[in-house]
């Protein structure tokens, strides 16, 4: 493996059951590799694996068979508390819904993944602050969810993804529920963050625009991973 190279993907297969007692192959043996620092997104219609292969990259499921390396490392001979501390510190995760946590505020909810691995309350106090303030929070530390707009919660949710400065970002339809401005702002700072951060990132979606900032587009076609122009 390169030293630029921070993911390996070698023949991920993955079927779920279908009608008749048969299965549905969605992956069928997805080969490629992400640099560090480089931008991919996976775009295609709907029902065509995109989310699973995001989810199996970022190990919240497992494929049938086949692996993935990370910095050399075989992250699915890694189980339980292992596996999710890998996870944790390696990997931030922002989806189409923000899955914030409305009892707690801005703050609190940046720093919940920092305090799980463990950092000091100070210190994630710190990072999250950082954050919020580099993606324009900063007068809204103490309000809750339900106090934010939806552009501003999925601007949380990506600083909360940020907190423990993981080398891979996964964005599932990040700003589908997001009107085109507030959208626009998004895609902007998933860039500029890249730049900033030396981090991996790849995208689901079935935006145009978002896709074409990233350095690679790729699709599913009868479950194997194609390149596009």
């Amino acid at each position: 493996m390169n030293a630029d190279t921070l993911v390996q993907v070698n023949q991920l297969h993955k079927s779920f059951p279908g009608s008749d007692a048969g299965q549905i192959d969605i992956l069928d043996g997805v080969d490629f590799h992400l640099k560090v620092g480089e931008t991919l997104a996976i775009v295609g219609a709907s029902g065509i694996g995109k989310s699973t292969l995001l989810h199996i990259l970022g190990t919240l499921d497992r494929p049938d068979s086949g692996s993935i390396f990370f910095q050399g490392m075989d992250v699915f001979a890694l189980n339980g508390d292992r596996l999710a501390g890998f996870r944790n510190r390696s990997i931030g995760f922002v989806f189409q819904f923000h899955h914030l946590l409305p009892e707690f505020t801005t703050l609190e909810n940046v720093m919940m993944p920092a305090l799980i691995g463990g950092l000091a309350q100070t210190d994630a106090r710190r990072r999250a602050r950082d954050l919020l303030v580099r993606v324009d929070l900063a007068q809204r530390l103490a309000h809750r969810v339900t106090q934010l707009s939806g552009g501003e919660q999925q601007r949380v949710a990506l600083a909360r993804a940020l907190v423990l400065k993981p080398r891979l970002l996964l964005a599932d339809e990040p700003t589908g529920n997001l009107d085109k401005h507030n959208g626009d702002k998004i895609h902007q700072l998933l860039m500029a963050l890249n730049r900033e951060l030396g981090m991996t990132l790849v995208v689901v979606t079935h935006n145009p625009e978002l896709a074409d900032l990233m350095d690679r587009r790729v699709t599913i076609d009868e479950g194997r991973l194609v390149e596009l122009e």
